[in-house]
């Protein structure tokens, strides 16, 4: 159970076959500050470190140690018989925070977490796999601050690529990964809190920045520092780091997200009272702006990517249906049909499917995503030509790969990219393919942690996933096709 001002981390520990000896060392660094003031007043170990209080229940016979690379840790070593628990409770709280709970008792603490989990997170029995789209709905709602602001994943410095600097932190709310969540939870029909955070962080930004609408921002909506290196150490032996470069980039294609997501709150009444000025703002600048090149939705080079422009379109016609009045509605529609006519005259390669750009040829599995969306009618040529380019140019042993690079085969430079195996079930679904869409959808999900948790990208030779954890926007894909699939 978390507040405002403090987080409640719960471990329970059970040796269940044979005994067990089990090590646990506690190194808190808030902002980097180590740990001081360190004092054990039975049950409970306290210490102090930056700007936080901390409490730490079920280690009683902790040690004091120095760390590593200096300062002050606890180190607790306890053996468990088989069938013996033990919890382990750690509080962390802001040393503004108000008078801590008197008792942390891991009982009533674990209750209290089972009960408020079954409230917020349904069953998902209705969908194609009720276990693991009942997980993405739970990793979706845990990524969302009290804010609105989901983080893109929990974590940073797990590398892609750590030799080739493809080494990003994560914990950033990308108004992209926010719009595929809403989506996914409108798709499921189930509790709309997820849908209604994202609707109401979204129109508060695009109110704020307007046509300056940044990529990305801090969960509580605040700009997203630079990247750069970090003293801790990453993994696998990676430099960690913190802050992000998209700060920094034009992203069209998230403002066409943000009209595809105030569409469908209003569709379903989470829209909020600012959507319709937000859905006003978030037009106009695709008027203003869509001749302009961006860095996309895979944050390269900037370039005039098809799919940019496409996402748009969708995301104009979808506000256009619910959230404009006639005046809005006719200009929406319009530079809608202006967009995807540009767009069918300098990005449609030989044959009638899509590519990158018009100075790029390569299928992008990318460009499945505008359809489902919306941008243009079920069963156009062009969307099933594209859905066969990337059957062909994209998938290997069922995994799908985002595009390719340069000349090297799939799975060198990059993992199957695990967000377009969904999309591709779904394109397959739409296209009433639903029997291969299933497979597409199995396929994919097989491409997990032992926990059920996804990464952005996993290493078919290596069976190894690589990149952050858990991956918000493949968790909403996931949801959403799996609930997509059961209709």
């Amino acid at each position: 159970p978390a507040l405002p001002d403090r987080a409640v981390v719960l471990r329970r520990c059970r040796a269940v076959r044979g005994g067990a000896r089990l090590r646990a060392l506690l190194d808190v660094r808030p902002g980097g500050a180590r740990m001081r003031d360190l004092h054990h007043r039975d049950p409970y170990w306290t210490a102090r470190a930056g700007g936080a209080r901390i409490r730490w229940r079920g280690a009683g016979e902790a040690l004091v140690r120095e760390g590593a690379d200096g300062g002050a840790v606890l180190a607790v070593t306890f053996d468990l018989a088989e069938g013996e628990s033990r919890d382990l409770v750690l509080e962390i709280a802001a040393e503004s925070a108000g008078e801590p709970p008197a008792d942390l008792d891991p009982g009533a603490l674990w209750e209290a977490t089972e009960r408020d989990w079954r409230a917020a997170v349904p069953s998902c029995d209705d969908t194609a796999a009720p276990r693991d789209a009942r997980l993405a709905y739970g990793v979706l709602t845990g990524l969302t601050s009290a804010a609105g602001g989901m983080a893109a994943a929990a974590t940073t410095a797990l590398p892609e690529r750590a030799d080739e600097g493809r080494n990003f932190d994560y914990r950033y709310a990308w108004i992209r990964d926010q719009c595929l969540a809403g989506h996914a939870v409108a798709a499921h029909g189930g509790p709309p809190h997820v849908l209604r955070s994202a609707a109401g962080f979204v129109t508060a930004r695009l109110l704020a920045d307007g046509d300056r609408l940044r990529p990305a921002y801090t969960v509580a909506g605040g700009a997203v520092p630079g990247q750069r290196p970090s003293a801790l150490p990453g993994y696998p032996g990676a430099t960690a780091v913190t802050g992000n470069r998209a700060s920094a980039q034009w992203q069209l294609d998230a403002v066409g997200e943000s009209l595809l997501l105030l569409a469908t709150a209003a569709e379903h009444d989470r829209a909020g009272p600012g959507a319709r000025e937000a859905a006003r703002v978030a037009a106009d600048a695709v008027a203003r702006r869509w001749h302009e090149p961006g860095a996309g939705i895979w944050e390269t080079e900037d370039r005039l990517w098809t799919h940019s422009r496409l996402i748009c379109a969708a995301g104009l016609r979808q506000a256009a249906r619910v959230l404009g009045g006639p005046a809005d509605a006719a200009a929406w529609t319009s530079l809608a049909d202006a967009i995807l006519a540009e767009m069918t005259r300098t990005a449609l390669a030989p044959g009638g499917r899509w590519r990158r750009a018009a100075d790029d040829d390569r299928v992008d599995a990318a460009l499945l995503i505008p359809p489902l969306r919306g941008a243009l009618p079920a069963g156009d040529p062009r969307s099933a030509a594209t859905l066969e380019a990337v059957r062909a140019e994209l998938v290997q042993e069922g995994f799908v790969y985002r595009y390719r690079v340069g000349d090297e085969p799939l799975g060198v430079a990059e993992g199957a990219f695990t967000l377009c195996g969904f999309v591709l079930a779904l394109a397959e679904h739409r296209a009433g393919d639903t029997a291969r869409a299933l497979r597409t959808f199995e396929r994919t999900r097989s491409g997990s942690a032992t926990s059920g948790l996804f990464s952005e990208e996993y290493d078919v030779r290596q069976r190894q996933l690589r990149g952050n954890i858990p991956q918000a926007f493949v968790h909403a894909l996931l949801l959403e096709t799996a609930s997509r699939l059961a209709d």
